[in-house]
């Protein structure tokens, strides 16, 4: 017998939190089932008489490393009408910064509209237009406030409540785990599209999680919302304990241990140092022109836990420093469970600032848009240290960790 829609499709009921805690007790050897995995598993009931149209990019898999959408398109069970494409595309075919425009799928045939850099009105009236009922979201995020497919998430959900649409998340794994938020809270003052709302910069949750607290606390209405959860994840497995392939989110998110490390040394796209675009190893080395080991002496001094730093040289591909040779460090996390990525991302910030005279912020302050606000620049600046640099968001993290609790599922 199919089992039911109430006994698959989860919301924010007291059946989720129940079936939650079934999944919760399964033996280590559990298999991870995804949102769509459980959306297709009931037969696409949830999407039983609607025009749907779903916002998605190249991590939109199955288990098999199937797109999504051709799985769907494929599938009578289902009226997909549109794609959705995000920043880098649906495909995947643009670097940072760019899309791939309003075009026909050539795979489904599928009209494939853009929603980079697009909110409110514009964006509502791109799904008036395509004709759906319901929009469907399932994107792999990486669990940091500044990577910019859960603002994708936000501004499509405001969007469909304008044009009077459904709108429904099919839930991944948070990759670096659900334990815990970590680091500074937006101030709404410094909002763009690498941060919409007060949230922390590694909010610990999934893209589920998220959709609903949005929904109960920022939206200017709520939208109909309805989520796919998972089965088999906890909130302190890492992305290797789930069983699925992983498909780079953007082109430089290459691997699980990128995002492990993301939520911190992102920072350094606030500075003149290079952040290690263009290496094979992004955000993992970090460096410029006249750095030298005293960096990475400087670092391990610290005894950051999980944490150990190599004195490293690179040359970037593209990005800063195309084509030069640089010196820096190299992020080498042993301990992923002990790992604070955001305060290891401080601390190098601190140490880079004292060890290296050519330090310097981007001159249009871009570090205050990542950190959501112009506190950790103007402490660094003031010559705090990094314990100092911490203390000084507790306050703010504290109350988010109070507002987050409502709208966490997994256990």
């Amino acid at each position: 017998m199919r089992p039911s829609r109430r006994a698959v499709i989860t919301t924010a009921t007291a059946a989720a939190v129940s079936a939650t805690s079934t999944a919760s007790a399964a033996p280590r050897r559990r298999r991870l089932r995804t949102g769509f995995e459980r959306l297709a598993q009931d037969g696409y009931s949830l999407l039983d008489g609607q025009k749907v149209g779903i916002v998605t990019n190249p991590t939109g898999i199955t288990r098999d490393a199937r797109h999504i959408v051709d799985a769907m398109h494929a599938d009578t069970r289902v009226d997909l009408r549109a794609v959705f494409g995000p920043e880098h595309g649906f495909r995947g075919t643009a670097q940072a910064g760019g899309s791939e425009g309003r075009h026909d799928d050539p795979a489904t045939g599928l009209p494939v509209y853009d929603t980079y850099l697009k909110s409110g009105r514009p964006l509502a009236d791109i799904f008036t237009a395509s004709g759906v009922d319901t929009v469907v979201f399932d994107i792999q995020d990486v669990g940091a406030r500044f990577y910019t497919y859960i603002w994708t998430l936000y501004d499509c959900m405001e969007a469909a409540r304008l044009a009077g649409k459904r709108f429904v998340v099919l839930d991944r794994p948070n990759p670096v785990t659900g334990r815990a938020a970590l680091g500074p809270v937006l101030h709404k003052e410094f909002a763009t599209f690498v941060g919409r709302q007060p949230i922390a910069q590694a909010h610990g949750m999934t893209v589920a999680e998220l959709a609903r607290l949005f929904n109960g606390e920022f939206l200017t209405e709520p939208v109909p919302l309805e989520t796919v959860t998972m089965s088999g994840w906890k909130r302190s497995d890492f992305y290797d304990a789930s069983g699925l392939p992983w498909v780079p989110p953007s082109p430089n998110m290459p691997t699980p241990e990128t995002a492990l490390v993301y939520s911190g040394t992102c920072l350094f796209e606030g500075t003149n140092l290079s952040e290690g675009r263009g290496t094979t190893r992004p955000f993992e080395l970090l460096g410029a022109e006249g750095v030298d080991r005293r960096w990475a002496a400087a670092a391990n001094e610290l005894a950051l836990p999980g944490v150990r730093f190599r004195e490293a040289y690179f040359a970037p591909t593209f990005s800063k420093f195309q084509g030069k040779t640089v010196g820096g460090v190299q992020a080498h996390v042993h301990d992923r469970a002990a790992f604070d990525p955001v305060r290891t991302g401080i601390a190098l910030l601190v140490t880079a600032k004292r060890v290296w005279s050519g330090f310097a912020w981007r001159p249009d302050h871009w570090i205050d848009k990542l950190t959501g606000s112009a506190r950790v620049r103007t402490m660094i600046d003031a010559g705090a240290d990094t314990d100092e640099v911490v203390a000084g968001w507790q306050g703010d993290l504290a109350a988010f960790r109070r507002m987050r609790r409502k709208y966490l599922h997994y256990r």
